[in-house]
């Protein structure tokens, strides 16, 4: 069988094991500050023009609504659940993006990506 530089036999070609640890680990502490800085980031997602808007966090947790007094028709309460629901889905997708954004760079890095 035949050995890799550092003693290590197998199909590393030529990469030495203890550098891609040390990678590994920088690349785990790296996801884990961009994990929290997203907590902190937010985004916002609106619908009908504006009289719907829905903030949420990087994590996509919704931490408001604001919905405008025109939005309100009591006769109507059907567009203003569905206006909700699409300034919901604006948000939490706009929210996905940053997370790709910022996470996704760091996984990258080891070809990761895709599962982020």
């Amino acid at each position: 069988m035949r050995r890799m530089p550092g003693g290590f036999p197998g199909p590393m070609g030529g990469m030495d094991l203890q550098k891609m640890m040390k990678q590994a680990q920088k690349m785990q502490e790296d996801l884990a500050k961009a994990q929290e800085d997203l907590s902190g980031r937010t985004v916002e997602g609106t619908a009908g023009g504006g009289v719907v808007t829905v903030t949420a966090n990087g994590h996509r947790d919704i931490t408001r609504i604001q919905i405008k007094p025109e939005a309100v028709d009591p006769e109507d309460v059907e567009t203003l659940e569905d206006l909700v629901l699409a300034a919901i889905r604006d948000a939490q997708s706009k929210a996905g993006a940053l997370a790709q954004q910022e996470l996704g760079g760091i996984a990258g890095g080891l070809g990761l990506g895709g599962m982020m």
